[in-house]
């Protein structure tokens, strides 16, 4: 086994491996997937490791323990979708505490947290994070919770982790910390001292576009027991079978991610020179206004990227008809190219002013790049730009 300095196993290893020739029973390389619902307890008032399937599965477990594992955590919780890894988070909190959120934050989690706010189970204030005046204006109020989405979805934006911990835990906030762009091929926000990290599974995690899910991982402890113990009473679990796809999607997160932003770093300097692009968001070009930060926190730049056409919003339209080996669809991270139009598609419940605000225009298009070879791409992409 490939062990580093310390004597333990490398990160592509974890991934590769975890869980394989576990099997007690028959001695199976690979993991077994456990659909049952409920266990057989050993006798009167003798439960044994599992007794029900919504309070824990031996595949939701696994998953867990590789995730924590890779995120340098000492638990997680599997969910049954990123936006309840998020609602996990939030369930614990009490009426009149604050959470702190980026204005430009993925449109589901503002839709959500101002679903919630809105019925005064917390107060919500979303903040420009990269603007640390502002962020220790709103610590002043001594928020509960902050949410740091880095980068931030569609925009690119990368946030000073260390600082925002810094100046949160000075005045006892917690930080979570979305990892879902970067998975721990790239980011490891706990190194930098976040209390928590989400994911949305579903995306690098998962890699194939076959399930949907999420985590939080807790780097204390005690926070992961609680965070399990309220997955259980409020059944945000995630399914056993999606949960196994995961575990199988994780053996291969590495190469995967290592392929795809290669690729996006390719596709990012050729849309940063072309005619008929104004605006290229992509933290691994020098030009990106957090490229700084993201060197310093980053192990890589991930397979996200956005850009801004030029001229009327007609152009998007032509572009979405033309490009080829890039599907229009929601969601992100799979094996596949994928095109979104976030105006329209992932973040229009935001609203025309929040948009706005986030610097989110009717011109912008985000890509998610795939494992297709990259000439296939950058030529699918001319001939979208070339009907502009």
């Amino acid at each position: 086994m490939t062990e580093d300095e310390s004597g333990d196993p490398k990160p592509e290893t974890i991934a590769a491996s975890f869980g394989v020739a576990s099997d007690l029973s028959h001695a199976a390389v690979v993991p077994p997937l456990y659909l049952s619902s409920t266990y057989a307890f050993d006798g009167y008032d003798k439960p044994g490791a599992y007794d029900y399937g919504r309070a824990g599965n031996p595949t939701r477990d696994m998953l867990g323990q590789a995730l924590a594992a890779l995120e340098g955590g000492a638990g997680a919780v599997v969910t049954s979708s990123g936006m309840a890894a998020v609602d996990l988070l939030l369930a614990r909190l009490r009426p009149g505490e604050l959470v702190l959120a980026p204005h430009d934050c993925y449109g589901g989690t503002m839709r959500l947290l101002k679903a919630r706010a809105g019925l005064d189970q917390f107060r919500i204030r979303f903040i420009d994070q990269g603007d640390l005046r502002e962020v220790e204006r709103a610590l002043e109020e001594r928020p509960v919770l902050m949410i740091v989405e880095t980068p931030s979805n569609p925009m690119m934006r990368v946030s000073d982790i260390a600082a925002l911990v810094l100046r949160a835990h000075d005045v006892e906030t917690k930080v979570a910390v979305d990892n879902t762009f970067l998975s721990p091929v790239c980011q490891r926000p706990l190194e930098f001292g976040a209390d928590f990290v989400i994911h949305s599974t579903t995306k690098y995690l998962n890699g194939h576009s076959d399930i949907v899910g999420g985590a939080v991982v807790a780097a204390d402890p005690e926070q992961a027991e609680e965070l399990a113990h309220w997955s259980n009473v409020a059944g945000s679990c995630g399914a056993p079978f999606d949960a196994w796809l995961t575990l199988r999607g994780l053996r291969t997160l590495y190469p995967r991610m290592r392929q795809q932003q290669a690729t996006a770093m390719s596709i990012a300097r050729y849309l940063a020179d072309h005619p008929t692009i104004s605006k290229v968001y992509y933290p691994g070009l020098e030009s990106h206004h957090t490229h700084a930060i993201a060197l310093r926190q980053q192990k890589g730049f991930g397979a996200m990227l956005s850009f801004e056409l030029k001229g009327s919003a007609e152009k998007v339209r032509r572009f979405i008809q033309s490009v080829k080996f890039f599907t229009l669809a929601e969601s992100l991270g799979g094996v596949e190219s994928l095109v979104s139009h976030p105006a329209t598609m992932t973040h229009a419940d935001m609203g025309a002013e929040a948009r706005a605000e986030a610097g989110i225009t009717d011109n912008l298009l985000r890509l998610s790049v795939g494992l297709e070879a990259e000439s296939d791409l950058l030529a699918g992409l001319e001939r979208g730009l070339s009907a502009c």
